[in-house]
């Protein structure tokens, strides 16, 4: 005789458990490993990515909707995982009906058989598109917060940071491949008295124009313009000999030339004016690359004590 109460509750049972699964935001999923068939899928896919749930056959299927950009190591990490046995998560972004994705992240069960072979996958689906966006916006506000920690506030230029990190690292490098490295401390000219003349707003500005102006004269990617304090910058030219150095020299003096900022209180400009000190060396084990930034920095002073409005410029 068949047992009708034992029945009824066991459908009633199922009918429970398939109204939990399917009204939570997780997608239940199963596949049969043999036919890499789709057993079953939850209706909730549909909402999520527009595909009816009728149209999940196989796994080609969940392979052709996810970004090209991630189907290939998507796939191969879990195909790898299940033979393996290993209950696995991937993330990625699958396909929608209107052409546009949305991130999943896949949580894995393997099921094996007695004798230890794959006999089906079973797991969710998990619409993580709000937690990857999040993530986004933290990595730009860490990004952001890096750039600034090596900008200078007053300029955009390097900081006194970024300058120290950099200098060090193109001494090594210099050293290393055995090739010239060159710098230019650069100050403007009696810039406390125009300060005092035009005010601190407008002495601002044009350290601005300034740093901009140095930017502009140093055409390589890897040349380094920083503000080192002040009114004082500093320019690291990796890879650039003595004769290099000073073309940028003249091409910054030039460039504030032109530039015509009026500056009443100099004694030797009725325009702003920078003083130069350049120094290239070749590195060695014996060379010191503080002692190199102090012979430079000699140099500017040197620039300065003979007038002004000029370079030094001289091998280490």
């Amino acid at each position: 005789m068949t047992n009708y109460p034992f029945d009824s509750e066991k459908m009633s049972n199922d009918m429970i458990y398939k109204t939990l699964i399917e009204s939570t935001l997780a997608i239940p999923w199963s596949i049969d490993w043999e036919t890499k068939t789709f057993s079953y899928i939850g209706p909730q896919i549909e909402k999520l990515l527009g595909w009816p749930q009728h149209s999940w056959q196989s796994v080609q299927d969940w392979v052709d909707r996810m970004h090209e950009d991630d189907r290939d190591h998507v796939f191969n990490y879990c195909v790898s995982q299940s033979i393996a046995g290993l209950d696995h998560e991937a993330d990625y972004r699958a396909l929608k009906t209107n052409g546009e994705y949305t991130w999943i992240r896949d949580v894995v069960h393997v099921v094996r058989k007695p004798n230890g072979e794959v006999d089906s996958l079973v797991g969710f689906m998990f619409d993580i598109s709000a937690r990857k966006r999040q993530e986004d916006r933290l990595k730009a506000m860490q990004r952001k917060l890096e750039e600034y920690s090596y900008k200078d506030g007053l300029t955009g230029v390097a900081n006194r940071r970024l300058f120290d990190e950099y200098y060090s690292r193109e001494w090594l490098n210099s050293l290393r491949v055995q090739k010239p490295l060159s710098l230019i401390i650069a100050d403007i000219d009696y810039f406390k008295q125009y300060n005092d003349v035009n005010g601190h707003i407008v002495g601002d500005a044009c350290i601005q124009q300034i740093a901009q102006l140095l930017e502009s004269s140093c055409m390589r990617p890897r040349d380094l313009v920083a503000r080192y304090g002040g009114e004082e910058f500093v320019i690291v030219l990796p890879e650039t000999n003595l004769k290099n150095a000073i073309e940028v020299a003249e091409n910054i003096q030039r460039a504030v030339k032109a530039a015509a900022l009026p500056h009443k209180a100099s004694p030797v400009s009725d325009q702003l004016t920078l003083s130069l000190g350049v120094k290239c060396i070749l590195p060695s084990e014996e060379s010191g690359q503080m002692n190199f930034l102090s012979l430079a920095d000699a140099n500017l002073y040197q620039a300065k004590s003979l007038g002004r409005n000029r370079y030094v410029a001289d091998l280490a």
